[in-house]
């Protein structure tokens, strides 16, 4: 164990200086430069190697989302990976120059949630890397290091950059858990639903289809190991069908519509994140069909390990969802992107 901070060599000499993109307010952001940040006891650096941007960054740039889950001024970036850097006291030297993700929630590890393993349920309060607690768009992050999760040192750290909402997907699939042979529906092929895709494959499922308006979304999602692929328009045939409905995209209708793909008894996990105003799920219907509705909000410790398993043994490929790439100094162009509309943006990342 380390007595003191551990630094790899390279440019964190005297004078080094770390870049983050700071919004101080919605619609308002800058690149600063500050000193390289020093890990306290039990914390890690990490230098940065790539950092998604989601509807969450969106919402935060344009002062959509929900007080009390971002502080202002702050650096965002909740999806990223990097390479351990520098290590603070009491912290094991060897983890310096291991590649990682890490766990966005600082849960408190104490509560009765957490001591249940539900981590993304802390009663601590919310406090969250890229919204409450610098993240990482910037060239280097201090994280604790008991959130970190290692990487093979192979790992491509591009792909693994989408390791967070991969987690997300983790904890649907625990929540739904699927049966081999069964029928799933995947309602939405954005980045959640086609590693969504990926990992329900996985289970070996009778039949496993995407519901997407984008026809170019749902032939990639039969690409990526979907059984096949339709608009929400030609679903009113196949209410009622599916064992289990893992609902990703977060529109308007789509927890409403998810409960009427589900057969009486079947399972509904809702992961998207809706905005106020989404038309609810109906009471009778809910019921009278004996459904079972999950929801999941970020990760607890246990997705982040089934998700960074998977990644490891290949069963995850998320490269293949990144279409947009930016340097840190173009983060204002980046997160136009994002929410734009436009069906050729994929996952958008930021490379300082």
């Amino acid at each position: 164990m380390s007595g003191s901070t551990v630094e790899l060599t390279g440019d964190q000499g005297p004078g080094a200086e770390s870049r983050s993109v700071l919004v101080d307010r919605p619609g308002s952001h800058r690149i600063i430069r500050q000193a390289l940040p020093e890990p306290a006891a039990g914390e890690v650096r990490l230098r940065v190697a790539a950092a998604g941007i989601c509807m969450s960054d969106r919402e935060l740039y344009d002062g959509r989302r929900a007080p009390g889950y971002v502080r202002y001024p702050v650096v965002p970036g909740h999806e990223w990976s990097g390479t351990v850097d520098a290590v603070g006291t009491g912290v094991d030297a060897a983890l310096a120059g291991r590649k990682a993700v890490a766990e966005g929630f600082r849960a408190c590890g104490t509560c009765a949630r957490c001591r249940h393993g539900d981590t993304s349920l802390c009663t601590g309060g919310y406090a969250e890397t890229g919204f409450t607690e610098p993240g990482a768009f910037a060239d280097h992050l201090v994280v604790p290091a008991r959130l970190l999760h290692l990487l093979d040192d192979g790992a491509d750290l591009r792909a693994a950059a989408l390791l967070e909402p991969a987690a997300v997907v983790a904890g649907a699939v625990r929540a739904g858990a699927p049966v081999p042979g069964e029928r799933i529906a995947v309602v939405g092929a954005g980045t959640l639903g086609l590693l969504a895709v990926q990992l329900l494959r996985a289970g070996s499922p009778g039949e496993l289809t995407v519901i997407d308006p984008r026809t170019t979304r749902t032939e990639q999602a039969v690409d990526l190991g979907a059984t096949d692929g339709c608009s929400p328009a030609e679903t009113t045939a196949r209410q009622g069908e599916f064992d289990l409905v893992v609902e990703t995209a977060g529109a308007a209708d789509t927890a409403h519509d998810a409960c009427l793909l589900a057969r009486r008894g079947g399972r509904v996990v809702l992961t998207g994140m809706f905005s106020e105003g989404a038309k609810g799920i109906d009471p009778v219907h809910l019921s009278v069909s004996q459904l079972t509705v999950r929801s999941v909000f970020g990760a607890a410790s246990s997705a982040w390990a089934d998700a960074v398993h998977a990644f490891n043994l290949g069963l995850l490929a998320p490269a293949g969802l990144i279409t947009h790439e930016f340097p840190l100094e173009d983060y204002g162009a980046a997160v136009a992107l994002v929410g734009s509309g436009d069906p050729a943006v994929g996952k958008v990342l930021l490379r300082p």
